[in-house]
């Protein structure tokens, strides 16, 4: 009877289901562990009979075979991740991803993924549980001395990066400027009637002037004698105000505004009927208006628009003011063909050469302008004023000078940074960009009195595209070289401003100037503070200089089957026949996984799973004992026929 050994085989391979579970739920807390499952296959003992293919007259028959039972046929390992629970501890590492860490006891290489590390007296990293070194990257093991010092670094490569702004500020020299000058003439009434003029004795005549369109003023002339003469008409028209009369050679009377330009205006309305002054003196009775021109360099003073009065010769035009080094100017300038000028040019001309820090020139717009030399804040005054003394006039208050461009220092953007020399003692560099007048920059290097002496000139014709990017950087002079005080030689280190047509250094855009020393390579002397590991698995040591340095790179191990690989316990493993050679790495490198500082992998069984598992394998146990039962009562009754 083959069902006692069907059930036997059965109970067995149950109850080796049994232990692995068993052993699974043993383990779930243990760190690094990976559970196991179990596979199970059908044995088969004999044919009773063989099946038969088709034949002409016949179908096909199938076999009978009767099976001896099951078997456990393999135990394998679930290498699945496992939760990363943080610790906080330096040394504790944790794998998320394939691989393994690589320990070694001397002559064999060992692997786990339990990263329960620590340092011994030595400072060498091992695996706190079983002593065993941890490989580095290259095969030697990893230490770490609490004690280090890492010694100075010389700085040797400064770079900068930043903006220099595309927006002029500066530098700007202040300007001084007049309004417009315009040259014109006065409205002119031209009588055609030449005096005297018959008016009856005793009668008044009367006729009204407008000017610049003013209210009307009236003027008067009475006849004594039967007659009037030019003269009195004309003596009577200066009694008013913006205008002046005269008498020409053939004896008309002439009207002529006080004002000239756009802006003067003279308009005659007649008197009463029969007693009309205009009509007596030809006068006409049509709207008069002076002409306006743009001042050309040789027109004359005389004929400006704010002129109210010709100037004569030996006319003086009182000058003061303030030049752009903060020289008091006072001075004259004489009217006259054969004194200082007579020309609104000659008049430029003598203020250009009274302002010694400032050029006078007259723009093409008209106006006198006063441009200071040197860029920067210039208090720049000029005034005019015709003295008591002169016959000529000029409301010069007209032309009031005023700043029309004020005067502001280059564009600066400073920079500055610690420097090192040999001896690791820092050094206060600063970088000064100034912008030229041409829109190039120059950068200046200094250093605080005391401190050390920059041998290098400035460096000149820096440059940018009109898309802000850097032009000509690499025909620059990048050398600098410096005498840091306490220091018998010379230090010479490289600038590095960017790259022509790239965004990694300096530009030139719209926003504001933020160029920053960005990067330098020297440092000072420093001891460890710290240590800490990141996802490539370097240690990194943290020196109180602000420096960070690798310390080592842990090795990271892939199989091609590490299910393949023999479980020695303690969550280590060799080399198994059918694992596959080792890939010796690093983290995040062919396939292998990252590597988390500070943590621990869970193990990764599941609970819940474990005990359904174990239920199935129980139910399992118990129904082939029912059937060992069963075939024990079979065999009593078949005793019990004899």
């Amino acid at each position: 009877m083959t069902s006692f050994f069907t059930s036997l085989s059965a109970l067995k391979a149950h109850q080796d289901w049994i232990e692995v579970v068993g052993n699974n739920l043993a383990n779930a807390s243990t760190t690094g562990f990976k559970g196991s499952y179990a596979t199970f296959s059908e044995q088969f003992s004999r044919v009773i009979r063989y099946g038969s293919a088709p034949s002409a007259g016949l179908g096909g028959t199938n076999p009978t075979q009767l099976g001896l039972g099951v078997r456990v046929t393999n135990v394998g390992r679930d290498l699945q991740q496992g939760a990363i629970a943080t610790t906080g501890r330096v040394f504790d590492m944790a794998i998320e991803g394939r691989g393994f860490f690589v320990l070694n006891g001397g002559t064999n290489a060992m692997f786990t993924r339990v990263g329960t590390f620590g340092l011994d007296s030595s400072g060498t990293l091992v695996d706190q549980r079983t002593g065993l070194r941890v490989q580095g990257v290259g095969g030697a093991p990893i230490r770490v001395d609490a004690n280090a010092q890492l010694a100075p670094r010389a700085t040797s490569s400064v770079a900068i990066s930043g903006n220099l702004p595309k927006v002029v500020q500066g530098p700007k020299p202040e300007i001084l400027a007049s309004p417009e000058l315009r040259s014109g003439t006065q409205a002119v009434v031209q009588g055609t009637i030449a005096g005297p003029f018959n008016i009856p004795a005793g009668e008044t005549w009367t006729m009204r002037v407008r000017v610049n369109g003013g209210s009307p003023q009236t003027v008067s002339v009475t006849s004594t004698s039967g007659t009037v003469t030019a003269a009195e008409v004309a003596s009577a028209i200066d009694g008013l105000t913006g205008v002046s009369a005269e008498v020409d050679g053939a004896g008309n009377v002439i009207l002529r505004s006080d004002d000239k330009g756009l802006g003067a205006t003279l308009k005659i309305d007649p008197g009463v009927p029969g007693r009309d002054l205009s009509a007596a003196a030809g006068l006409s009775n049509a709207f008069t208006r002076g002409t306006e021109a743009d001042v050309t360099p040789t027109t004359d003073l005389s004929e400006l628009v704010a002129n109210a009065v010709p100037y004569q010769d030996g006319d003086v035009i009182q000058i003061s003011g303030v030049d752009a080094d903060g020289t008091a100017i006072s001075t004259s300038f004489v009217y006259g063909a054969a004194n200082d000028g007579t020309t609104v040019q000659q008049f430029v001309d003598y203020l250009n050469g009274v302002f010694g820090a400032s050029t006078v020139q007259l723009d093409a717009d008209g106006r006198i302008v006063v441009t200071a030399d040197q860029p920067g804040e210039a208090g720049v005054v000029l005034t005019l004023d015709d003295a008591n003394t002169s016959i000529g006039r000029t409301d010069w208050s007209d032309y009031s000078f005023a700043v029309t461009q004020q005067g502001t220092d280059p564009d600066v953007v400073t920079t500055s940074a610690e420097v090192y020399d040999a001896s690791g003692v820092a050094h206060v560099l600063t970088w000064s960009f100034e912008r030229q007048a041409d829109g190039t920059w120059t950068a200046t290097a200094s250093m605080p009195d005391g401190d050390g002496t920059v041998l290098t000139p400035p460096i000149t014709g820096i440059r940018f595209a009109d898309d802000g990017t850097p032009l000509g950087f690499s025909g620059l002079s990048n050398q600098v070289g410096v005498q840091f005080a306490g220091q018998s030689g010379q230090q010479t280190f490289r600038l590095d401003l960017g790259t022509d047509g790239s965004l990694s250094g300096l530009t030139q855009f719209g926003s504001a100037g933020d160029a920053l020393v960005v990067n330098q390579d020297g440092y000072a002397a420093g001891n460890l503070n710290s240590v800490s590991v990141d996802q490539t698995g370097t240690l990194r040591g943290f020196f109180s200089n602000g420096r960070t340095e690798s310390l080592g790179k842990l090795a990271m191990a892939t199989f091609a089957n590490a299910e393949g690989l023999t479980d020695l316990g303690n969550g280590i493993y060799v080399v198994g026949a059918n694992s596959g050679d080792p890939v010796i790495g690093e983290a995040g490198l062919n396939g292998a996984g990252r590597i988390i500082g500070g943590a621990l992998e869970s193990s990764n069984v599941d609970t819940a799973e474990q005990f359904v598992r174990l239920i199935e394998a129980q139910r399992g146990y118990q129904a082939n004992a029912r059937v060992v039962s069963a075939q024990d009562e079979i065999l009593r009754e078949t005793v019990n026929m004899t």
